[in-house]
């Protein structure tokens, strides 16, 4: 059974399928449609402080994928994982916090959720979201 994909906040999908590729769209933290979290990755700030983001962001990227699945297929292997974080100039452990998306992929995916990676870090992002994730799987039946 799916899940209720997450809104689109613009003119595009949750996620596109491409033979067995699945991109997802960029994902905020955003449960129906309204953002958990609004502000600036902070230094100043714990790590965990910004986890139930970075979770929410991830989940709605796999359920994206998800979606777009057949009877019978499953996420073979995540590809790609970009985890871009809206942070402050001195914010430095960007790998940190995209490590809660991929411990989540591999809580719910075992090994074929860990692919490679990007922690980016960026001067905004829509709405003031501390957290965007975006991910690429392959499919297998």
């Amino acid at each position: 059974m799916s899940k209720k994909n997450p809104i689109p906040q613009g003119k595009y999908v949750p996620a596109t399928r491409f033979g067995n590729i699945i991109y997802t769209a960029g994902m905020t933290p955003r449960k129906d449609g309204v953002l958990i979290q609004s502000e600036k990755v902070s230094a100043n700030k714990p790590l965990d402080y910004y986890k139930d983001s970075v979770l929410q962001a991830m989940s709605n990227a796999l359920i994206a994928a998800e979606n777009l699945l057949e009877d019978q297929e499953k996420l073979e292997k995540v590809l790609s994982l970009n985890v871009y974080v809206n942070a402050e100039e001195d914010f430095l452990q960007h790998t940190a916090l995209a490590d809660f998306a991929s411990e989540y992929l591999f809580e719910v995916l075992g090994d074929a959720g860990i692919g490679s990676r990007a922690a980016i870090g960026i001067a905004s992002l829509p709405g003031n979201a501390p957290i965007e994730i975006q991910l690429v799987a392959g499919v297998s039946s």
